[in-house]
């Protein structure tokens, strides 16, 4: 029996702008006194994903060095409130703990290891095996 369209290899493909869950730092409120009406009364905060800024609306009231997760895409509309609300990304979650240096060694220790370096060659880089070249037929010595 085939498998129905949707789960075919080119679904499993992540699209172009697709955020699954990020863990992003809080870095400061984000006031916006004049909004369009569609973003309500939504807190707004300044998360740190790597080396980024982004702006996510803030569901779960955190506060400046809270460790949160995030969520993009249409995924971050639902968790403001509507699928129509007008967000890219949400804040879904504060983490109790995160250690970003031990994340990072963990995923260094995950990763696979680098190709080793080829091989020394036994000949010099000038291609050169190391004896005297002969002499010229005739040359004195």
């Amino acid at each position: 029996m085939p498998l129905p369209k949707r789960w075919g290899p080119r679904s499993a493909l992540p699209r172009k702008g697709d955020i699954d869950m990020l863990i992003c730092r809080v870095v400061k409120p984000l006031v916006s006194t004049n909004r369009i009406p569609d973003f309500e009364h939504k807190h707004l905060q300044v998360v740190l994903d790597g080396s980024t800024q982004k702006v996510a609306v803030d569901a779960v009231g955190c506060k400046p060095g809270d460790w949160v997760i995030c969520v993009g895409s249409s995924a971050a509309r639902e968790a403001a409130g509507s699928k129509s609300y007008p967000s890219d990304l949400t804040i879904v979650g504060i983490i109790d703990y995160w250690d970003p240096d031990a994340a990072k060694a963990a995923a260094a220790a995950l990763s696979p290891p680098k190709p080793a370096d080829p091989a020394p060659s036994n000949v010099p880089s000038g291609g050169s095996t190391g004896t005297a070249p002969a002499p010229a037929a005739g040359a004195a010595s």
